[in-house]
């Protein structure tokens, strides 16, 4: 359990330092402005750093993931998408991984059972979960773009009214949120009870899931129960993207917990497994084309070879190849 309640307790303990820092230091300024700014820097130059030092790695082979039949004889039938050779078809290929978790949804687990039968069986709910947590985040990360512009962007607009389409309650009930936390409780639940996934779980597997649930938590408290309002956050959030260092507004102490959680999260994604989210797009697996029978492909770690032709070699040891009663070409 200490894997689970330490990232906890970190995440509780981080949710507490604003919102003391602001109720009863004064430091606004630091959670509202310094922090942001360091945590922004940190996040784009860790986020490239990252990928350029991926980019840097040789990929000496064709090395795609396949299943399908390859590019081969005209009259046997090609699985593009299994096996892509072209690159519109490896982009298709790379379109249904991000946007779908295809590879995910194909996955199986296999359990051992007590007669010591190896069952094999679906793993359709760890897709489902997966894809309402990301395509969640999404969703919320956009909605939140209203914040970002004097004029809020239409697609802004859209997402607000869809994602709001309960109107259930004064403010509108986003279905987002209650997605999102339904399928963080599953992905903790899941790693909590199978045996096997506690065992190879680590505490940097449940804090960014305890951190983003916070951040949620945080945000529809602001919106339902502790009401903030929203145009001194909006016109802070315009000074920040403005480059401005002007003092934030009076704005509630929750809102500075909700915004520094951010900040960790923004600070904790280059260092983090989070950065799969830009590793999948330079994964050799995924964004290869598998046409090694119709291109040679040169290892770049190896080192260039002079090649000799026979009659460079006969050129040289004519005489000798005489006197063994060798056989030559040129006399």
């Amino acid at each position: 359990m200490k894997k689970v309640l330490m990232p906890l307790g970190i995440v509780l303990f981080l949710a507490l330092l604003p919102y003391i820092g602001v109720q009863y230091a004064g430091l606004s300024y630091l959670f509202g402005v310094i922090i942001p700014y360091t945590a922004f820097t940190v996040l784009v130059f860790g986020f490239l750093l990252r990928l350029v030092d991926w980019l840097r790695r040789p990929v000496p082979f064709r090395i795609p993931t396949t299943c399908g039949q390859e590019k081969s004889l005209d009259w046997i039938k090609q699985n593009r998408f299994e096996s892509p050779s072209r690159s519109w078809e490896v982009i298709v290929r790379m379109l249904f991984e991000v946007l779908f978790f295809r590879s995910l949804f194909r996955n199986t687990k296999a359990e051992l059972h007590k007669d010591a039968n190896l069952a094999y069986g679906s793993h359709k709910w760890l897709w489902l979960g997966g894809l309402v947590f990301h395509w969640s985040f999404l969703v919320i990360v956009l909605r939140h773009s209203r914040f970002f512009f004097v004029m809020v962007p239409g697609f802004a607009d859209v997402l607000t009214h869809v994602d709001g389409f309960f109107d259930i309650i004064l403010p509108a009930f986003y279905t987002t949120d209650a997605l999102i936390l339904a399928a963080i409780t599953f992905l903790v639940f899941r790693r909590l009870n199978d045996a096997k996934m506690r065992l190879i779980s680590l505490q940097t597997d449940y804090f960014p899931l305890f951190l983003i649930a916070a951040i949620v938590v945080v945000g529809v408290l602001m919106r339902y129960v502790v009401r903030v309002n929203i145009m001194p956050v909006k016109d802070q959030m315009l000074r920040l993207v403005n480059f401005s260092f002007d003092a934030p507004g009076e704005i509630g102490a929750l809102f500075y917990v909700h915004f520094f959680l951010v900040s960790v999260l923004a600070f904790y994604f280059p260092f983090s497994k989070l950065m799969h989210a830009g590793a999948v797009f330079l994964s050799p697996t995924r964004n290869q084309c598998n046409n090694s029978r119709e291109k040679r492909h040169v290892n770049p770690w190896n080192a260039d070879i002079k090649f000799r032709t026979y009659a460079e070699y006969e050129d040289d040891y004519r005489e000798k190849m005489k006197k063994a009663n060798l056989p030559v070409e040129k006399e």
